[in-house]
């Protein structure tokens, strides 16, 4: 995602780096992240095959429009725990998120998941860029006011952020759905034209009485800046946000999916924010201030690195993306 405008203040890296001009920078304190032992097997995996591999090839650019919009979505057929990664076919940059795994409408499958839902909120909505109006009005996210949403990133060649986020929900639905779970989407496929708006989003998880809630985002930020983070809520109470009885829980799900993520998809965790460990805790977000079930966002990787970008564009990649986030979702809800 962008980290300009509403839900998305931008957030300092550990090092200096140039290319965020045109950012507004206010000093961010990142809380500590615990528990990162759950991660650093596979961490460290990932961190041997560094030390022995080229240097990544960056490029540049600026920010873009972004993502879909829609409906909530029901199930799919029954398959075994993560037989998927050929169940689902693969599809180009060009896809729009209407293809692999759009979701079937009928009852869950049977499976380990069976009465589990999952509510899952594809970053941004295409529509973004045509109601500017109604995304810059001012929402509640608990500790103040923000805008209601934002147009997202894209790649340089312009593939946008919306559409990555509604392809990869797709895929990951088809995944959880073939699990036995409930899947909803806080927006599918163009409805509606823009948004929903950050509180609203967090709503439709709360209404849901999700066991597990994840947002799904793609980062705008420096070329250099490469890799994926989770992003976990921190343990706000002011205004009407009180994420405490979520943060542990939701500590849990985002350190379970990062240590999947980086295994299923050798995305290293960011250079960039959360030294190393592919967690970062906030307290600005209205989607994770404003839930009352566990939820993160994860960033899957920077859309204005090269390297990242080749990834984030490729279907086969995208697939692995949504079944690593799938792994980490299913072994938090089979420990739930």
């Amino acid at each position: 995602m962008s980290y300009t405008g509403p839900d998305f203040d931008p957030p300092q890296p550990e090092h200096e780096h140039s290319g965020r001009s045109g950012r507004s920078g206010r000093p961010r304190r990142w809380p500590a992240v615990a528990g990162v032992a759950l991660v650093s097997g596979a961490l460290l995996g990932w961190l041997v095959y560094e030390a022995t591999a080229s240097s990544d090839s960056p490029s540049g650019g600026t920010a873009a429009a972004s993502a879909s919009s829609g409906s909530p979505s029901a199930s799919g057929a029954g398959k075994s725990p993560h037989s998927s990664r050929s169940a689902v076919p693969s599809a180009s940059a060009g896809d729009d998120g209407k293809g692999a795994g759009a979701g079937s409408g009928g009852p869950a499958a049977s499976g380990p998941l069976k009465g589990k839902v999952v509510v899952i909120d594809p970053g941004h909505n295409p529509g973004n860029f045509q109601h500017t109006a109604e995304i810059n009005r001012q929402v509640d996210i608990g500790t103040n006011r923000k805008e209601c949403d934002t147009t997202g990133t894209s790649t340089n060649a312009g593939y946008t952020e919306a559409r990555f986020t509604l392809d990869v929900a797709h895929r990951l639905r088809t995944l959880l759905e073939q699990q036995g779970a409930t899947v909803k989407l806080t927006h599918d496929n163009g409805s509606p034209a823009w948004g929903p708006c950050v509180d609203e989003r967090a709503r439709i998880g709360n209404e849901a009485h999700a066991d597990a809630a994840i947002s799904i985002h793609a980062d705008g930020s420096a070329p250099g800046n490469r890799g994926f983070h989770v992003i976990l809520p921190a343990a706000v109470h002011s205004g009407s946000a009180d994420t405490r009885p979520i943060a542990a829980a939701s500590k849990k799900l985002g350190t379970m999916i990062a240590g999947d993520f980086v295994r299923v998809t050798d995305e290293p965790p960011s250079n960039y924010l959360g030294g190393g460990t592919g967690l970062v805790t906030r307290e600005d977000l209205g989607g994770l201030n404003l839930s009352t079930v566990p939820k993160v966002f994860i960033e899957c990787g920077n859309m204005r690195d090269s390297t990242d970008a080749a990834r984030l564009t490729s279907g086969d990649w995208r697939q692995k993306a949504a079944e690593g986030i799938s792994e980490g979702i299913v072994s938090f809800l089979r420990e739930s």
